[in-house]
């Protein structure tokens, strides 16, 4: 995983060589299979299942916590706005070929283990995605794939900066800040 635009990357460069973790403790998207969307998406699937002594076919794993974005379009987790993979219910991973935003191709979670987490944080900072985070907190606008995160039985947090949580009309603390 040395391609700039892995997400895996990130996380190891970032926090993963940072904390004494185990490499097999990690569940990661098959290098091998990256020219292949829709394999590597089952062979995620599989390996989740696996790891998690989980049944693929029966309901998602609850994660304890799951961190994602924001885009200004409202896509979290490589989920777009009128993409099918939005409304998956059936599976724990997807795929997308056509993104809008390169990389063209990406393997994600679904909607449905999304919201088994026990705790899901959304960090969101810069005032560009500041009406797209309104449409998503005050009004839930489900044209956006974020707003379909909404835990069944856990919390979900909100960590956003001043440009961001500018235009929001629910009861925020007389100073808030990240």
């Amino acid at each position: 995983h040395t391609d700039a635009e892995s997400n895996y990357k990130l996380v190891k460069d970032e926090l993963l060589s940072h904390v004494p973790i185990l490499d097999n403790q990690v569940i990661r998207i098959s290098e091998s299979l990256v020219n292949d969307s829709k394999l590597a998406a089952e062979d995620y699937d599989l390996q989740m299942s696996k790891a998690l002594g989980c049944d693929i076919v029966n309901q998602p794993p609850a994660f304890d916590c799951i961190l994602l974005g924001i885009g200004p379009d409202g896509h979290t987790c490589s989920l777009f706005p009128g993409h099918p993979q939005v409304e998956e219910k059936s599976k724990w991973v997807t795929f997308i070929d056509d993104s809008p935003k390169p990389p063209a191709s990406r393997i994600t979670l679904t909607i449905p283990v999304l919201n088994q987490a026990k705790n899901v944080v959304f960090v969101v900072t810069g005032g560009s995605k500041s009406d797209t985070v309104k449409l998503i907190v005050d009004g839930r606008d489900q044209a956006l794939p974020a707003a379909h995160v909404a835990p069944s039985e856990g919390g979900l947090y909100w960590f956003l900066d001043d440009a961001t949580a500018k235009y929001l009309t629910v009861n925020k603390p007389a100073e808030f800040k990240l």
